[in-house]
């Protein structure tokens, strides 16, 4: 066992009698060790129950005859740290996520680990920390919040209470609806209800096998969410006891491969993820050494028909709903009748290969999973844009779109998600123009701050179908409408986004994949003659050091080693 580098051989006594004054006994040294790693936070929803469910993991596992260890992580609100300079912290706080699951159990050398996330960068931060250590891994998250509802019987979750700010501001709603859906829109433990996010990253955990069936739709603070932690952490230990030919298997780079790379980002087509997954999966890859482009995901996403439409997507559906109706495993095995390849075979934690484990899986309602004869499109929820202002491409959740696919508009121009929403709540935006937020990638934020408030605004404010935003920040998984993110180069490295000025036509064109700004190269030119980059002033350190080292979004914004 890795863990007797701590604990076996006479020169270890040091080492055994630290252990031993953590509670440990005779007996327990022959017993594999398991890291528990835990990211119970109390002022997160998806997380501030977590300790409890840490207690249910370690004693099933002492139950089952090996020794856990519990360590925690941060983790960062998105929906709080939203719409003020707390978010500049979000995405950085997924690189000390992957860096506190790395140090603390090499230096402790663990034999196996059993990871408890639940919300936005804890859950890639946790896999990319878990693909360093590279021992048999079980991920068993929190689950979702149950959805809300009004006072009059309308289901409404985190993305209804953003998007009621706008409604509220354009006269709308009163400040009695909007207080009627502040009180009711998170009404429980959980990550948000929605496909926002975190639920995405739940449920595509199911797709690479490194979870649980049931992993992003079993609802929070549930017996059928208890029993789920219970047969994780049964399983971790029968791989950790098990032969080091099968220890070996189980591995997490043996399971979470290239295959689970491609199997992850069919699951997200199919079910219109958040368009944060992209981020998030590119920089899993490359913790998984799996060459995997930002330009792939446009080929998965011809292949792949969409057929589960979920909040903010589609209102009324929850993951609670998509749960009763077969959950992730019903929508893998429908995925599977537009061809055999659809999906890789591929070894999952549970022991079996993915066809195996979704063989006998059905839909229970297909209002809610839709039939491939019934696909809400023949492509995926999800596009990657290519042109002249993302030549490293940028990324749209086609899923939520409510307007028309192709738009051609004038630019309105801001260098900040604060002066955007200033101008935006001014009355700047008018039908026709193009949003363009800047210096928000992950160098210029720094941080790649979400775009929830001002995409919401725009929603709440009726002008969800008649403007776009691009930016190079990045959106919550809430947001819908033609939003489309990720822009890089971003501006902060002299992208052409840095560039544009108020009154520029900029053509989208989803379907062919087009995100344009139709100005001569010759204009171009004398602009970027007499361009500097914007440098926000930092005090913190950490930002700072972020800022040195962070890479672009096409490449995942992870930090570079180099």
């Amino acid at each position: 066992m890795r863990s007797n580098e701590i604990k076996q051989g006479f020169d270890r006594a040091p080492h055994r009698s630290l252990l031993r004054a953590t509670g440990l006994k005779e007996e327990d040294f022959d017993k594999p060790f398991i890291g528990v790693a835990n990211s119970f936070i109390e002022v997160i929803p998806g997380h501030f129950f977590l300790n409890k469910v840490g207690e249910i993991v370690k004693k099933e596992i002492r139950a089952s005859g090996c020794v856990p260890f519990e360590f925690n992580t941060i983790g960062v609100d998105d929906g709080i740290a939203m719409g003020h300079d707390g978010m500049l912290y979000s995405l950085p706080s997924r690189e000390i996520i992957a860096n506190s699951i790395e140090t603390v159990m090499n230096a402790h050398k663990f034999d196996a680990m059993i990871a408890i996330p639940n919300c936005d960068k804890i859950v890639p931060g946790m896999i990319m920390g878990a693909l360093r250590v590279d021992v048999p891994t079980v991920f068993v998250s929190g689950g979702p919040m149950q959805k809300g509802y009004t006072k009059d019987g309308t289901p409404i979750d985190l993305a209804t209470a953003f998007e009621a700010v706008g409604k509220h501001e354009a006269g709308e709603i009163t400040d009695e609806e909007l207080l009627d859906i502040e009180c009711n829109a998170c009404p429980s433990g959980g990550s948000c209800s929605g496909m926002f996010t975190a639920n995405s990253m739940n449920t595509l955990m199911e797709a690479m096998g490194i979870a649980l069936p049931g992993n992003g739709t079993i609802l929070a603070l549930t017996p059928e969410r208890e029993e789920l932690y219970k047969k994780a952490a049964r399983r971790i230990c029968e791989i950790a006891k098990a032969e080091a030919k099968e220890r070996e298997k189980y591995r997490i780079k043996n399971i979470l491969n290239e295959n689970a790379i491609y199997n992850a980002f069919a699951v997200d087509m199919a079910m219109g993820g958040s368009s944060n997954t992209v981020l998030h999966m590119l920089a899993i890859a490359k913790e998984a050494e799996v060459d995997f482009k930002l330009s792939d995901i446009n080929a998965i996403s011809k292949r792949v028909s969409h057929i589960a439409k979920i909040s903010p997507s589609l209102s009324t559906v929850h993951m609670e709903d998509i749960n009763k109706a077969g959950g992730v495993n019903a929508v893998m095995h429908e995925m599977m009748k537009r061809g055999d390849d659809i999906l890789i075979d591929n070894l999952s934690i549970t022991g079996e290969m993915l066809y195996e484990k979704i063989k006998d899986a059905k839909i229970l309602d297909t209002n809610i999973i839709h039939t491939i004869d019934n696909a809400y499109s023949e492509v995926g929820g999800l596009a990657i844009l290519y042109g002249n202002l993302a030549e490293q491409g940028a990324v749209i959740k086609t899923a939520g779109i409510t307007g028309d696919r192709v738009f051609t508009g004038t630019a309105v121009c801001f260098n900040s998600q604060d002066e955007a929403i200033e101008g935006i709540l001014a009355g700047k935006i008018k039908p026709g123009n193009v949003v363009v937020i800047r210096y928000e990638g992950p160098r210029g934020g720094p941080g790649m701050q979400e775009m929830l408030s001002p995409t919401s605004l725009i929603m709440g404010m009726g002008l969800g179908e008649s403007v776009a935003l691009i930016t190079d920040g990045r959106f919550s998984g809430a947001t819908r409408g033609a939003s489309i993110g990720h822009v890089s180069p971003e501006a902060a490295e002299g992208g052409l986004i840095a560039l544009l000025e108020d009154g520029d036509e900029i053509h989208i064109d989803v379907d062919n994949y087009i995100l344009q700004a139709n100005l001569s190269n010759k204009v171009i030119a004398k602009r970027r003659a007499d361009f500097t980059p914007l440098i926000k002033p930092l005090k913190s350190k950490w930002l700072k050091q972020y800022r040195t080292l962070v890479t672009n979004a096409s490449a995942g914004a992870v930090l570079s080693a180099e």
